[in-house]
């Protein structure tokens, strides 16, 4: 991320005032007590203060991720989650269900009530009481307050390393307390936290009226499938929630004889996730050869050899592959003219030098180009060319940048990329649909890699599908059992 120097015309007097504040915030952290374990515990988070942290990481979260738009899974999902809510340790807060629009495996939890869970790990499930567990583990960690436990952590060593050089130059490092916010979603947490976290799981959703021994069959899944998340910006479960074989056996441990009397729900669940897009949908952008193409946004544009590219909702960036150039692309719905909106976008670089600036057309577009020098913090200026281009009700604004001594090795490839964005027309690519998962009935006659080979699936994913039907390929299901394929 970029980070932009502050102003050093009363940078002493700033750093003097940070370190007195910081020392008086320092006399007043108070101890709570843990809603869960009703011990005494530090905490520099009140739960109002939770509250309105988790409703701006909400927001964050849904711009940079996207959320998946089916209101009946998501209504679905609520469900669930509202039947466990009144056995949790803080059944008064307001609690937030949604499902990310993203194939990415994972689940996890922002303060304050805020539970999020991917269509990918969605697709992986086979019953309505894995998502009550997987549910009852994401409400856990907001019960027990493990995020804001974590913060309070990290502002204290951030505290304490300014109050430590609020005198030295060094101090700008840390100023930036708030910088800590969607990226805490994304820390491993202690086996401590995921055991309790397990342990909450477990006795929310039996107390809800499901099987908790389904977590068992979803760790499983995990452990045979991996941490499925090269390639997208958000990390996978695996990554975020680290599995052990002690944190299995010690579900186990928990389990009851009579948990197997409880409701596993497996034909709603199935009803709900049929004809879920399942993997990257290509609606929301997709490489081809060397072009991105975006068919909801109509346009698409070059791509340079060896560049890695990663599409969110919030934007595109490509890294060239020595990692010391990259271009991101961002669009904004904008009545302004060209000339104002990227003068205005410019503004957002913080303390930034205009070098030159040019109107010109791009391919029947207008556009406003600015060529920027950035101060850094710490290391060389960076050189950014802000390329605004006006297409329809959108502005695309490319940030094409480098340091300022390799800006010129990079100079070309940057031209090109911008000077290939282009409307999309070509139905073939406008026209491209995403993958669905369908659910059919087993015939008690076929092993399952015969249903996949019949249905049309590509080789290299029958073994993935296996394990998220949890069932082996030379296996043949029992007649009229759910089986998840993909169309």
């Amino acid at each position: 991320m970029v980070q932009f120097e502050i102003g050093k015309g009363d940078l002493k007097m700033k750093r003097l005032f940070t370190a007195v504040f910081c020392l008086l915030f320092a006399f007043t952290i108070s101890c709570s007590i843990n809603p869960v374990t009703g011990r005494k515990e530090i905490s520099l988070i009140s739960e109002q203060g939770e509250i309105a942290l988790g409703e701006n990481t909400d927001k964050q979260v849904r711009a940079q991720y996207g959320v998946y738009s089916d209101p009946v899974l998501t209504a679905y999902i609520e469900r669930v989650g509202a039947k466990l809510v009144p056995f949790t340790h803080r059944p008064h807060l307001k609690y937030h269900f949604a499902v990310l629009d993203t194939p990415v495996i994972n689940a996890f939890a922002a303060p304050g009530g805020y539970i999020y869970v991917t269509r990918g790990i969605l697709a992986m499930m086979n019953s309505e009481a894995e998502l009550a567990v997987l549910l009852g583990h994401e409400l856990g960690h907001v019960n027990a307050r493990h995020s804001v436990s974590k913060m309070s952590q990290l502002i204290l060593v951030q505290l304490g390393l300014a109050v430590g050089s609020a005198l030295s130059e060094e101090f700008a490092k840390f100023s930036g307390l708030a910088g800590i916010g969607i990226q805490l979603l994304f820390l491993k947490f202690s086996r401590n936290d995921e055991r309790e976290a397990d342990r909450l799981g477990v006795e929310y959703s039996r107390n809800s009226g499901y099987n908790p021994a389904q977590m068992i069959n979803f760790f499983s899944s995990l452990q045979s499938l991996g941490d499925l998340s090269s390639g997208h910006s958000l990390p996978g479960f695996l990554s975020t929630h680290p599995l052990t074989s002690e944190r299995i056996e010690n579900t186990k441990a928990i389990l009851l004889e009579s948990d197997s009397r409880l409701q596993y729900g497996q034909a709603p669940y199935f009803s709900q996730i049929n004809n879920m897009i399942y993997g990257s949908d290509p609606r929301l952008g997709f490489v081809e050869g060397s072009t991105f193409y975006h068919p909801q946004m109509r346009f698409y544009f070059s791509i340079p050899q060896g560049w890695t590219v990663q599409n969110t909702t919030a934007n595109v960036t490509l890294v060239s592959n020595d990692g010391n150039a990259a271009v991101v692309l961002l669009a904004e719905q904008s009545n302004e003219g060209i000339r104002d909106y990227a003068k205005k976008k410019a503004s957002s670089f913080e303390g930034h030098i205009l070098q030159n600036e040019r109107s010109q057309t791009i391919n029947g577009m207008a556009s406003y180009l600015q060529s920027l020098d950035v101060p850094q913090q710490e290391g060389e200026n960076l050189r950014v060319i802000l390329s605004c281009i006006k297409k329809g009700e959108y502005v695309y604004s490319f940030a094409s940048l480098s340091t300022v001594s390799k800006f010129s090795s990079y100079d070309y490839t940057f031209g090109t990329v911008v000077g290939s964005f282009r409307e999309l027309t070509d139905r073939t690519y406008l026209n491209r649909q995403p993958a669905r998962i369908t659910v059919i009935k087993a015939n008690g006659k076929q092993t399952l890699q015969s249903i996949f080979q019949r249905a049309g699936m590509n080789k290299d994913l029958w073994q993935k599908f296996a394990i998220m039907n949890e069932i082996q390929l030379n296996q043949r299901p029992d007649s009229g059992r759910s089986i998840k394929i993909l169309k």
